[in-house]
């Protein structure tokens, strides 16, 4: 609950109280991905449960589609008080820098770019240099509205993917690309967020 007479300039409250890391799972070893190729693929996405709060996961990959690293966050809860607080920043802030930023900066492995299919995730862009684009199920159409300032206006379709670059990295399409052109070739560009969301699924039973 928001308190009254708060000293002025006081910081508003972080939605959950930070970030703290529930699972990590460094797969390397166990799967031989390392050894697979020089190129990794990082997926970030998040789930909402009602009773929870969001889980930020984030799978990173080889070539061959095959999991060099995954981590997930604690379930973060959003109160009243803080979505009044912060507005219309409140996915910026809770996407893109305290789930997206911080799952980032967990990895250990670099990869060639990070693809999402959960559009407010789209502002971890601001957080990161890695390339990152927004990936849906082609026959869904274009993306909504309110992140098309954040789209660049190309896009393409690899399989039964859609990809579209965030603005920041729409010169770079033709790269980004061919790059995903070699995972493409082992498994469905949305297939991953699939994994991520069952091993959040999973951890939430324990």
């Amino acid at each position: 609950m928001e308190r009254k007479g708060a000293a002025a300039g006081k910081q508003p409250p972080r939605p959950g109280g930070g970030i703290e890391r529930s699972m990590e799972q460094k797969l390397a070893e166990s799967t031989g991905g390392a050894a697979a190729g020089p190129r990794a693929y990082g997926f970030l996405t998040a789930v909402e449960s009602g009773s929870h709060g969001v889980f930020g996961g984030y799978l990173l990959v080889d070539p061959l589609g095959r999991p060099l690293e995954f981590h997930c966050t604690a379930p973060v809860k959003v109160s009243r008080a803080q979505q009044i607080l912060f507005g219309s920043t409140l996915q910026s802030h809770l996407h893109g820098q305290q789930i997206g930023g911080t799952l980032l900066a967990e990895g250990t492995v670099t990869p060639e770019m990070v693809l999402t299919d959960l559009e407010p995730m789209l502002h971890v862009r601001s957080h990161t240099k890695l390339p990152v684009a927004f990936v849906r199920d082609a026959t869904l159409g274009a993306p909504a509205v309110m992140v098309g300032s954040m789209l660049g206006t190309c896009s393409f379709t690899i399989g039964n993917a859609s990809v579209s670059p965030h603005a920041t990295d729409a010169s770079r399409e033709a790269d980004l690309r061919e790059k995903l052109e070699e995972l493409a070739a082992a498994v469905e560009l949305c297939e991953p967020f699939e994994r991520i969301r069952a091993a959040i699924d999973e951890a939430q039973r324990r």
